[in-house]
C-alpha cells in the first residue's frame, strides 16, 4: 500500500512540476484555468452523520469540485485505510483545499504526508481527536467546541434544568484526549461547587468488540439501571457521537432524566432519529424548523425542559465556513490567519453571534461555542 501511494504521488507531482520541479504553467494560461478542486473526508453517516451532512452541503456549493470520502467506523482498527482515504485526496494535482471532519486518529499522519508531497494545499481539520500541539503543527487551522468552557456550561445547563446527578460515559480512548479529560475533570469539579454528584461510567468503545451495535445497547441498558439507582433528578452525557439517539430514547422511554446536550451538539444529533421525524426535502439543513419539531415533539411526551442542544450543528458550521474560508485563501481573497475574518466566517454559517477564542494564541486551533437551545 506505501509503495502504491508513493508512486502515485510522485506521478501526481511530477504532472504538476514537470523534471524540474518547477510550478509548470496553469492548463490555459493566459485564457481561463479550471477551477482547483476540494477534497474533504468525514464520517458516515451512522459514525456522525452531521459531518457527513456537512460535506454534502459543500458538495452542492461547490459543484463538481468536490472529492468527499468516508473514513470506516471502525477507524482506531483501521489506521491505513483512514491514512490512505485522506492521502489519496491529495494525489488529485487539482486539489487545492483539504477539509477533514471529524480530524480522526491518522488525520496528522496523513497531513504530514500530504505537506512532504503537496506543500501547496491547506488542509483544515474540524474536531480533531489528536493532541493540540501536534495538531497545530499538522494543519493550517482546526477547530472544535471549547471543552473547557464546556466543562462549566454543561453542568450549568444541567442544574438549570433540574438535575441533582450527572452521569459521564466514556471509555479509555476518548480520555486519552487531552481536551476532553480536562473537561471531564472540570465537569466533576463544577458539580462539587454546585453541591451535584458526579458519576463516570466506562461504556463500551463503538470502534471496539462489538462496534457501534453493543456501544448503543449498553446505552438503552444502563440509563434505566442509572435512573432506578439514583432518581428521575440524573443528567446524562456521552462522549460518542453514536450513543446519542439511544440516549434519547432511553431517557423518553423511562420518562425521566436530562439530555444537556451531545458532545458534538447539533439539533440533528440523534434527535430526529429517536423522535422519528421524517424531514421534508425543502425543510433540510433547516434549523429552525428542526428545533422547532424537537421541542414540538418531546412536548407532547410530557418531556419538556429535559432535553437540549446548541441551535446549529458545529461540525456542520464548521465545515462550510472553513471550506468557504480556505478556498478564499487559495484566490487570495481572505486570510484565515485573521481571527476577525476567522469569527466573520463562523458566524456567517452559524447565523448569529458565537464565542471563540485560541486553545494557544501562537497555533491555528480555534475553540468555539454556539448558542444553547433547550426543548
Amino acid at each position: 500500500m506505501r509503495t502504491l501511494l508513493t508512486g502515485f504521488f510522485a506521478l501526481a507531482l511530477c504532472a504538476t512540476l514537470g523534471c524540474s520541479g518547477k510550478q509548470s504553467a496553469s492548463p490555459g494560461a493566459g485564457g481561463a484555468t479550471e477551477p482547483f478542486k476540494i477534497g474533504i473526508m468525514t464520517g458516515t453517516v451512522s459514525q456522525g452523520e452531521e459531518d457527513f451532512r456537512g460535506g454534502e452541503q459543500v458538495e452542492r456549493k461547490y459543484p463538481g469540485r468536490v472529492k468527499h470520502v468516508t473514513y470506516p467506523d471502525n477507524f482506531s482498527s483501521e489506521l491505513e485505510t483512514v491514512v490512505a482515504q485522506l492521502t489519496g485526496l491529495a494525489a488529485d494535482p487539482a486539489v487545492k483545499v483539504i477539509i477533514v471532519g471529524q480530524a480522526i486518529p491518522g488525520s496528522v499522519t496523513a497531513a504530514r504526508k500530504i505537506r512532504e508531497m503537496r506543500p501547496d494545499i491547506l488542509i483544515g481539520f474540524i474536531g480533531p481527536h489528536e493532541d493540540p500541539d501536534v495538531v497545530n503543527e499538522a494543519c493550517d487551522i482546526a477547530i472544535q467546541p471549547d471543552q473547557a468552557t464546556r466543562g462549566v456550561t454543561i453542568i450549568a445547563n444541567a442544574q438549570q434544568m433540574g438535575a441533582k446527578n450527572f452521569v459521564h460515559y466514556s471509555f479509555p480512548r476518548h480520555m486519552s484526549q487531552l481536551l476532553l479529560a480536562q473537561r471531564r475533570d472540570i465537569m466533576k469539579q463544577e458539580c462539587d461547587k454546585r453541591g451535584m454528584h458526579f458519576y463516570f461510567v466506562t461504556a463500551p468503545d463503538p470502534t471496539g468488540e462489538g462496534g457501534l451495535p453493543a456501544a448503543q445497547q449498553f446505552i438503552l441498558e444502563d440509563i434505566p439501571r442509572q435512573l432506578k439507582k439514583l432518581g428521575p433528578a440524573t443528567a446524562f452525557y456521552s462522549t460518542n457521537d453514536g450513543m446519542q439517539e439511544p440516549m434519547i430514547k432511553a431517557i423518553l422511554q423511562a420518562k425521566a432524566g436530562y439530555f444537556v446536550e451531545q458532545d458534538v451538539p447539533a439539533p440533528t444529533a440523534g434527535f430526529p432519529g429517536a423522535l422519528v421525524i421524517r424531514i421534508p426535502p425543502d425543510k433540510a439543513g433547516d434549523m429552525a424548523y428542526i428545533n422547532s419539531e424537537n421541542r414540538r415533539l418531546i412536548g407532547e411526551k410530557g418531556m419538556s425542559g429535559h432535553f437540549g442542544s446548541w441551535s446549529q450543528p458545529v461540525d456542520m458550521v464548521s465545515i462550510r465556513a472553513f471550506t468557504d474560508l480556505l478556498v478564499d485563501a487559495v484566490d487570495k481573497k481572505a486570510d484565515f490567519r485573521d481571527s476577525t475574518t476567522v469569527y466573520q466566517y463562523l458566524a456567517r454559517e452559524a447565523g448569529g453571534p458565537i464565542k471563540l477564542r485560541k486553545y494557544d494564541p501562537r497555533g491555528n486551533q480555534w475553540l468555539v461555542v454556539l448558542d444553547h437551545v433547550t426543548y
